[in-house]
């Protein structure tokens, strides 16, 4: 089995690493680490440098878990980069880190993680950043 990781570096990007590295140990899987741009890497905080990457990729294969990289820009459509690199790498779970809204903003989920919770055909988890309350 694999499990995809929508990896970003931050905080969200961190929770969603911890918890496929948990499920890779559980079920006994390897990981599919991708990061993409929305566009633009130069301008996209979200695009992993190189060693962003290398300490994610550290810390999966520090637990012994089989790690595979894919970076890459997109059209902008980070669902669909999700959606498309599950179907073709025969991904079993997806793992996404949300952000915390405001209250005016719980009334709509991120719009990626909307479609990839809407469209995938696995299952995804979803997960946040610990608060300091938890």
């Amino acid at each position: 089995m694999k499990i995809l990781v929508g990896y970003v570096p931050t905080p969200e990007g961190e929770a969603a690493l911890a918890a496929a590295a948990t499920e890779a140990e559980l079920r006994g899987a390897s990981v599919l680490l991708l990061n993409t741009s929305r566009g633009d890497a130069y301008i996209d905080a979200r695009y992993a440098n190189a060693d962003e990457l290398a300490a994610a990729e550290a810390a999966l294969r520090a637990k012994g878990i089989e790690v595979t990289i894919q970076q890459a820009l997109s059209d902008g459509d980070v669902a669909g980069s999700l959606l498309k690199a599950a179907a073709a790498d025969d991904v079993g779970l997806i793992v996404l880190g949300l952000r915390r809204r405001s209250p005016v903003g719980k009334l709509i989920l991120g719009s990626t993680a909307q479609r990839v919770l809407l469209e995938s055909p696995v299952p995804v988890l979803a997960v946040k950043v610990a608060s300091p309350h938890d």
